[in-house]
């Protein structure tokens, strides 16, 4: 599925890795997405922020490469998950996760609690946001094997 080029986007982490990595993959996001071209930049959340960087050191990645890393997230508009409509989103994306018996990873209720706060559609490689679609998110679902 492809986001027009006036939709607002939050980019999850699994995107950033690709993005990061330069590879087809990542080449065929910013291709399809357009993500350096569009009017509005993409959303980085505080939480995708936190868990690249912690991915990048995990992996081992050597200074510059983390260092091209903040230079791509740099180029985003960066969106705190304190804020108070992010916090509202996420407890009620927990509330309805929890009740309807879809227990999820907290980083990623916050990550689509940023995207439903900010009116973002989240793009991911990540099946664990399907649940979500098409309300109260809209998920742009890549293949990791693009």
């Amino acid at each position: 599925m492809r986001a027009d080029s006036a939709s607002l986007l939050l980019l999850d982490t699994s995107v950033l890795v690709h993005l990061a990595r330069d590879g087809a993959t990542g080449r065929t996001i910013e291709a399809e997405y357009s993500l350096t071209a569009r009017p509005e930049r993409p959303l980085l959340s505080t939480v995708v922020e936190g868990e690249i960087l912690g991915l990048a050191r995990l992996w081992g990645w050597g200074e510059g490469k983390i260092g091209a890393l903040q230079a791509l997230l740099a180029q985003l508009v960066r969106v705190d998950a304190g804020l108070p409509e992010v916090v509202a989103a996420y407890a009620n994306l927990y509330c309805e996760a929890t009740r309807g018996g879809k227990p999820r990873g907290e980083n990623d209720l916050w990550i689509a609690a940023t995207a439903v706060a900010a009116g973002a559609a989240l793009v991911t490689c990540d099946t664990d946001f399907v649940w979500l679609h098409p309300a109260p998110l809209t998920v742009y679902l890549l293949s990791d094997s693009t």
